[in-house]
């Protein structure tokens, strides 16, 4: 299944400053989760599976990413 981002709703990191240096997700389109670069609100959207996103941030918060 494929999501048209015609009228994503974009929510931004509540650990996000004024800074700009943000990420953006669109929860609505699921079962993908797209993001982007707050800075670059019309540039492109990294699009993901959300159990992949998730099982991505469940090992950034276990600290269990290896390094290449």
């Amino acid at each position: 299944m494929h999501s048209v981002l015609t009228t994503p709703q974009w929510l931004k990191s509540s650990y996000s400053t004024g800074q700009g240096a943000c990420v953006e997700i669109a929860p609505n389109f699921t079962p993908t989760l797209p993001l982007r670069d707050s800075k670059d609100p019309n540039g492109p959207a990294l699009v993901f599976p959300v159990a992949s996103f998730s099982a991505f941030v469940s090992a950034l918060k276990a600290d269990s990413l290896t390094t290449i």
